[in-house]
């Protein structure tokens, strides 16, 4: 079965590589897998290399909290990242964080495997949350580098759980310990024979509660020129904010204001292309203003259009409530983000693939929205009282925090 494996993924690197050709980011991450090697033995060795794999710049925002505790708890360690997506690689230094090195984990070969550890040579490998490659846990376990995985999350119809997926449960076993996020994923692992597991819950809850704290101190040092845009823009009021949406939220935002003309409303696409933009603009028209166009000429428009990154989180801070985009196709976003500032949060159907919307769901702090009508009708229910829920909603995030401190101190993080 590993050589069949390693057959294919051969043969898949060649195709990719033929895509690449057509597809910039594939072309990107192709061309940045190229330097991997060099990379690692820039990597001084004297160090306490600890590798982190994560495979965007989601599983990498889980792994800041426990990357940045290894680092105040011992000056000598050393962080190495390694993303598969160029999503994670070429965004990763928009953040805040400790890391030395980063680089494309090269395709999962056996050879690349044993060459990339054989150099790095690390503590331990810490992998984020459910990407496990058999070759790089196989060679790992050859020279006895520990893997643990942390925030692991598991769903039945991934390939472990299927009869064709006996080398991939086989690599699992590579695994050391698994610090896992919820009772599900613990019992997928009792039916592969697994119990090297410890229910420790999300450390994205600690990221973002992080990420309210240096908001909150930076916010209070100085005025910008965003925040006076936003506090501009809103005058006193809170907003409801549409985040990282997608074309089916924002046709539910354009019937919504049809018939609500008071409710302030920030907007921010997934999509920031002109394009994209230019065609919310049109169907707004002049209810709506770009934030980057926004320089105090404000003529009472309704929607502020978010059309640059990086104002999100900001953005988060002037709501009252959030309608959080990727809910009707299943790639529901961060939904922590806006939780953590009290804002209730609401989503679309396509949510079974995101343990933490359920949570949301049975803790009355998430509401599933499928159209204009059942979003007016939730928005009603917490207008009447969102005091309530928004303190309801920060007092569930701050109950969920500690997960990365858990795992540091745990008798099973040995390396």
């Amino acid at each position: 079965m590993l050589l069949i494996y390693n057959f294919l993924t051969v043969v898949s690197t060649f195709i990719l590589k033929f895509f690449a050709l057509f597809n910039a980011k594939i072309n990107t991450g192709i061309k940045g897998r190229k330097l991997w090697e060099q990379t690692l033995l820039e990597i001084p060795k004297e160090k306490k290399i600890f590798w982190f794999h994560c495979a965007s710049l989601g599983e990498f925002d889980q792994g800041l909290p426990l990357m940045n505790l290894l680092k105040n708890k011992d000056t000598e360690v050393f962080i190495v990242v390694s993303f598969f997506s160029p999503s994670g690689f070429l965004n990763y230094n928009k953040r805040v964080h400790p890391v030395d090195y980063a680089l494309y984990l090269p395709f999962d070969t056996k050879k690349n495997a044993a060459k990339f550890l054989s150099i790095l040579n690390p503590v331990a490998g810490i992998f984020v949350k459910y990407e496990f490659w058999p070759n790089f846990l196989n060679e790992a376990a050859k020279i006895n580098v520990p893997i643990f995985s942390i925030s692991t999350l598991l769903r039945p119809n991934q390939i472990y759980f299927k009869w064709y997926g006996a080398l991939f449960r086989k690599a699992l076993k590579n695994v050391r310990f698994f610090f896992v996020q919820n009772e599900t994923t613990a019992l997928l692992l009792d039916r592969l024979g697994l119990g090297n597991y410890e229910i420790i819950g999300d450390t994205r809850i600690d990221r973002v509660i992080e990420n309210k704290s240096i908001f909150e101190a930076s916010k209070e040092l100085k005025s910008t020129p965003e925040k006076e845009r936003f506090e501009t823009f809103l005058n006193g009021n809170k907003a409801i904010i549409f985040g990282s949406s997608w074309a089916p939220e924002e046709e539910i935002l354009i019937s919504f204001l049809k018939k609500n003309s008071n409710q302030k409303i920030i907007l921010a696409p997934h999509n920031v292309s002109e394009s994209n933009i230019s065609v919310i603009q049109q169907k707004l028209d002049s209810k709506a203003i770009r934030f980057t166009k926004f320089d105090g000429n404000y003529h009472g428009q309704q929607v502020l259009i978010l059309d640059t990154i990086g104002q999100l989180a900001t953005a988060y801070s002037y709501g009252k409530i959030a309608f959080v985009g990727g809910g009707f196709s299943g790639k529901l976003h961060n939904i922590l983000e806006p939780a953590v500032f009290g804002l209730p949060v609401l989503f679309g159907p396509k949510h079974s693939k995101f343990p933490e919307a359920d949570s949301f769901l049975k803790n009355g702090i998430g509401f599933e929205v499928k159209n204009n009508k059942e979003l007016e009708k939730v928005l009603n229910d917490l207008e009447g009282d969102l005091h309530h829920f928004s303190q309801k909603t920060i007092q569930f995030v701050e109950s969920q925090k500690g997960a990365a401190i858990k795992i540091l101190n745990s008798y099973n993080f040995k390396y």
